[in-house]
């Protein structure tokens, strides 16, 4: 499991943590010691596949989705795999940052 805690310049919380849970197939941010938002993935040869994202009741409108789909498509391309991008939050995510991630993304049309 990898985590990252928010540095103090973010505008979104002051007490966020996100963390890769190889064991549960997802990505977390949690705020303090609550689970905020989740990102469940599907490892496959060469590709990381991001299937669901999914903000916890009283958590939504905060922009803290946008901030886990970011940490988790960086850790893809950080990891050498690619972006496969099935949910459909990420795959506008990643169609609004073209310059960012559209050279690590295989469309699932596209395989």
């Amino acid at each position: 499991m990898s985590d990252e805690t928010a540095g103090r310049g973010d505008a979104f919380e002051a007490d966020v943590t996100m963390v890769r849970n190889d064991a549960r197939h997802r990505y977390e941010l949690h705020v303090g010691a609550e689970l905020a938002v989740i990102i469940m993935f599907r490892e496959l040869p060469g590709h990381i596949d991001l299937i669901h994202t999914e903000t916890q009741p009283g958590f939504d409108g905060r922009g803290l989705a946008k901030v886990l789909v970011r940490y988790a498509l960086d850790d893809v391309v950080a990891s050498g795999k690619r972006i496969i991008p099935h949910c459909p939050y990420v795959a506008r995510f990643v169609e609004k940052n073209p310059d960012l991630y559209a050279q690590y993304t295989d469309l699932p049309a596209e395989l």
